[in-house]
């Protein structure tokens, strides 16, 4: 059976167009269902339509709580019958009045290792902390979210990353990248097997 993937962005979306070249050419036996951002500028959107994928700009209303607006997604998200909820640079904390809706199936993926650089720019700060001698290496890794911590769930799958000698970040960027596209495939690859 195709698992039917929600993925949730904020942003650019490589990870996203990493899981719909894989859907396409079946490395995946699984479907994005719907792509859903809460910036109506994020690239991704456009990745989605390309792919003949819904692309959902959802916004946050005026006055709305965190709370308020997790209850409206969650009814939104309920009607696509997820199998997972992939959050693939999702620059929102969710809060438990999604994630109660969706045990176990929501999935992160996060440019660090566990209890490293939780929350927004992991990469910079990861590289600043290596030029200043304070780390070796950092990592990627896919993680369950179970509840409202900041990049710190169950990890499912996790790949350390060397730094190398006068590497730029944006070549730095580029490899964590790479790896993060390599790794969400497949971690997702063995969650829906049969």
């Amino acid at each position: 059976m195709t698992s039917r993937l929600v993925v949730l962005i904020s942003g650019n979306g490589s990870n996203l167009q990493a899981i719909l070249d894989a859907c396409k050419s079946a490395e995946l036996n699984a479907q994005v269902i719907s792509v859903i951002s809460n910036k109506v500028d994020a690239y991704g959107l456009t990745r989605a339509k390309n792919a003949d994928v819904e692309a959902i700009h959802f916004a946050k209303l005026e006055d709305e709580t965190r709370q308020e607006y997790d209850k409206r997604l969650v009814n939104f998200v309920i009607t696509k019958q997820p199998d997972y909820i992939i959050l693939a640079g999702w620059m929102r904390i969710l809060t438990s009045s999604f994630i109660n809706h969706f045990p176990n199936k929501i999935i992160n993926l996060h440019p660090a290792l566990p209890n490293t650089f939780p929350g927004t720019h992991a990469i910079e700060r990861a590289y600043e902390a290596y030029q200043k001698g304070e780390i070796e290496h950092t990592g990627v890794m896919v993680h369950l979210v179970p509840d409202e911590g900041v990049d710190d769930g169950p990890v499912l799958a996790q790949q350390e990353i060397n730094f190398i000698q006068n590497e730029s970040l944006e070549d730095f960027e580029t490899r964590v990248h790479q790896i993060e596209h390599k790794l969400l495939i497949k971690t997702i690859k063995e969650l829906i097997k049969p």
